[in-house]
């Protein structure tokens, strides 16, 4: 039965980026992937067998992270103790994806194992790292053009009606130096 009222519209939902479509389904994906192999090498050599690999690639990885992030810290304070910068490259450069590994080594499941070692060869950390750094480096070319200024001065004010409009600050100094106090708007209502 209509009444002549005309129903109410709604705005579309926004599309779902396609990592939040497919992440949960790869999570999923590999922790039955990760079961599963840990399942057939438990009936290829003994459940004994597993329970020591996923233990030593714990330790290993724990003792991976450990080092890595005393190799941080120690690149850190040798800049500081120059009075510069922690420098991106030489000995430093791999720590982020040591640790990456360390924490792949220390997640139970063979799959992530191998994931782990593989980031501790040191031509696959590069390789990571270049690409990595190419990708960071096209997306911060595609993002919208401004300074971090730019981005501070940008504002958002909330209407009554509850719609959000969007606006930049404009300071003006004026020549008479500081405004008096009367002309300040209150900072309550």
């Amino acid at each position: 039965m209509t009444t002549g009222a005309s129903t109410p519209t709604y705005p579309a939902r926004p599309r779902r980026s396609r990592v939040r479509t497919f992440l949960p389904l790869g999570i999923a994906a590999w922790l039955v992937l990760e079961i599963w192999l840990l399942t057939v090498v438990a009936g290829a050599a003994s459940g004994f067998a597993v329970f020591l690999l996923l233990v030593a690639g714990f330790v290993l990885g724990s003792v991976v992270i450990k080092r890595a992030g005393r190799r941080a810290f120690q690149n850190l304070n040798e800049a500081l103790q120059r009075g510069g910068a922690p420098s991106g490259s030489g000995s430093g450069g791999g720590n982020g994806l040591m640790m990456l590994g360390g924490l792949l080594l220390m997640i139970p499941g063979l799959l992530s194992d191998a994931v782990g070692l593989l980031l501790l060869i040191p031509p696959v950390q590069k390789a990571v790292g270049r690409y990595a750094e190419r990708t960071f480096d096209r997306r911060i070319r595609a993002a919208a053009p401004g300074t971090l200024g730019d981005a501070f001065q940008q504002a958002r004010m909330q209407r009554p009606d509850g719609k959000v409009v969007q606006g930049e600050v404009i300071v003006r100094d004026e020549p008479g130096g500081d405004t008096p106090r009367d002309q300040r708007p209150p900072l309550t209502r």
